[in-house]
């Protein structure tokens, strides 16, 4: 979730493009102010609807995505896979899990979704099946950890999406000793993520800024 709607380009820009980027689904306008109210962070909408398109143009059957929130992404990325999909998310908070249980089933998606209560480093190597498309959005600190779990899970031509990655913009100023420990792990993993062998990678500044990367090998 961006900090202001400027975090990366021009304001008149983003304020341009939140307005084209209107919510039409109730349900998922509802819990945008859920997590507005409560503080909980999420996707932003442009990166909500990023997700749905991508699972509908590489017609997705299977998701992973490490950090689930309140649901917003997994609604998202459930309606564009169809009936036939599956979103297998990891959560650690039961707060969490059961906020979005709740907003999974009134949109009828809680048979197309696998909720894996845990630390997501710890229910990872503990997957087998095969996806079409890896989604990460929890601790900065673990993302490179969650690249490395998830690749071997993710099939060749598969997809994998990173949010915040330009973090508000505090990634492209000068290295201090100040700096977050979030701010200098996802520096390291840009880096990581960009030149990774089994990845063609890209930064886009959608949103918080959105990794988009295709597994190649």
């Amino acid at each position: 979730m961006k900090a202001r709607v400027d975090a990366i380009i021009q304001r008149d820009q983003a304020e341009y493009l939140n307005k084209l980027t209107t919510q039409n689904y109730p349900l998922l306008a509802e819990m945008e102010a859920y997590a507005s109210e409560h503080r909980v962070p999420i996707a932003d909408r442009e990166v909500a609807l990023f997700l749905e398109i991508t699972a509908r143009a590489i017609a997705a059957k299977k998701v992973l995505e490490i950090g689930m929130a309140i649901g917003y992404s997994v609604i998202c990325l459930a309606r564009g896979m169809g009936q036939g999909g599956t979103v297998v998310t990891i959560e650690p908070s039961d707060e969490m899990i059961d906020a979005a249980t709740k907003f999974l089933k009134r949109a009828n998606l809680s048979e197309n979704v696998q909720i894996q209560r845990g630390k997501a480093l710890d229910v990872m190597p503990h997957l087998t099946d095969t996806f079409d498309l890896l989604y990460i959005d929890a601790v900065k600190e673990e993302y490179a950890q969650y690249l490395d779990r998830g690749l071997p899970l993710l099939r060749s031509g598969g997809v994998v999406i990173v949010d915040n990655l330009l973090w508000g913009g505090r990634v492209a100023q000068a290295a201090t000793a100040n700096d977050e420990t979030s701010t200098r792990a996802l520096r390291d993993f840009n880096r990581y993520f960009m030149n990774h062998p089994q990845l063609r990678a890209e930064i886009l500044s959608v949103g918080d800024g959105l990794g988009y990367a295709v597994k190649t090998a």
